[in-house]
């Protein structure tokens, strides 16, 4: 599956994005749990969302400390995703 690092959707960067499945991935630092980038996060989610784009967030600590289970939420999102929307077939 090709991911695309720091990858311009619309007015946004994201960290890691796969058009193929249509799954962004997010690893945010701990300034995130600051309620000004909740709020920030939650409005840009939802944008993206309304897009037909699903936003995965992970913290740097999970990321760092829990990387199995990262990889392992991000597989099984990305299998449910592309069966969802099966490549064309041209």
């Amino acid at each position: 599956m090709q991911f695309y690092r720091q990858k311009p959707i619309g007015s946004y960067v994201v960290d890691f994005y796969a058009p193929k499945a249509k799954l962004i991935v997010e690893v945010d630092g701990s300034q995130h749990l600051d309620s000004v980038h909740v709020q920030n996060d939650a409005y840009r989610d939802a944008c993206l969302s309304s897009e037909g784009l699903q936003v995965l967030r992970f913290s740097n600590i999970q990321v760092l400390q829990e990387l199995d289970a990262v990889v392992d939420k991000i597989s099984r999102v990305l299998m449910e995703r592309l069966d969802q929307n099966p490549p064309s077939s041209h």
